[in-house]
């Protein structure tokens, strides 16, 4: 299911240490869209601006031409994304960094790429961290943000930016890499972190210390050196589940 919430959130800066929240709603403007439509190339998606509609002769009544296909490319309209509950509930997990201004500014200069497990991806590098954003907008009712996750794409670019504290660049890093082979044990991978902000994963919250080739739940206290294993394991803590 998803619910329509976007925004450019324009005005939101984090601070070191902090996740970015969610911003105020708002949507595109028909002038807005008007102007796109006047200013896109034929058959470009920006020509298109809802589900491949194309703005009729009397610019009031769409006529809809062929149906979109997962082969064709998104559209890069951020106001006409709605979120599904899944990426809802990641814009409140700590140690997540994404946001709706991260998933409006991905949508509009991102890097447009098609992977066989997710369908389409934007992809935007900003201070060093990549952001990634999957959308879909052939099997549902209306275009939907499905996911989005972060990477660390230049560990020195991002500590200069400032935007993250190494902290966070770490938690970043140590959450992509259990994602990437989730089946697999990473302690080398893990050594080098320094994680002392909980970041949830499987209903865990887990902390490393450099040096510790795994990764502890504050919780229930157990100890993973894949993601796998976390999130096999349910959290038996005291604040487990909230």
């Amino acid at each position: 299911m998803a619910s329509r919430q976007g925004g450019s959130g324009a005005e939101e800066v984090p601070r070191p240490g902090s996740t970015e929240r969610r911003t105020a709603p708002h949507a595109a403007s028909p002038e807005a869209d008007r102007r796109r439509a006047s200013t896109a190339r034929p058959g470009s998606p920006e020509t298109h601006p809802a589900r491949g509609w194309t703005p009729g002769p009397d610019r009031g009544r769409p006529i809809p031409p062929r149906s979109r296909t997962p082969e064709d490319p998104p559209l890069r309209d951020p106001g006409l994304y709605a979120l599904t509950n899944h990426f809802r509930e990641r814009l409140q997990q700590p140690g997540r960094y994404v946001s709706t201004r991260i998933v409006t500014e991905a949508i509009r200069r991102g890097q447009l790429r098609w992977n066989r497990t997710d369908g389409w991806r934007f992809a935007l590098v900003d201070g060093g961290i990549r952001f990634v954003v999957v959308v879909s907008d052939t099997e549902t009712d209306s275009p939907v943000v499905v996911t989005g996750w972060t990477e660390v794409a230049d560990r020195e670019a991002a500590l200069e930016a400032g935007r993250f504290d190494p902290v966070d660049v770490d938690t970043i890093g140590l959450r992509a890499a259990l994602s990437e082979t989730p089946e697999a044990a990473i302690p080398d991978r893990i050594r080098p972190r320094t994680v002392t902000r909980p970041f949830v994963v499987g209903g865990h919250r887990l902390e490393t210390e450099p040096g510790e080739a795994f990764v502890r739940c504050v919780e229930c206290g157990c100890r993973f050196r894949s993601k796998e294993a976390i999130t096999s394991r349910g959290c038996r803590g005291s604040s487990a589940g909230r």
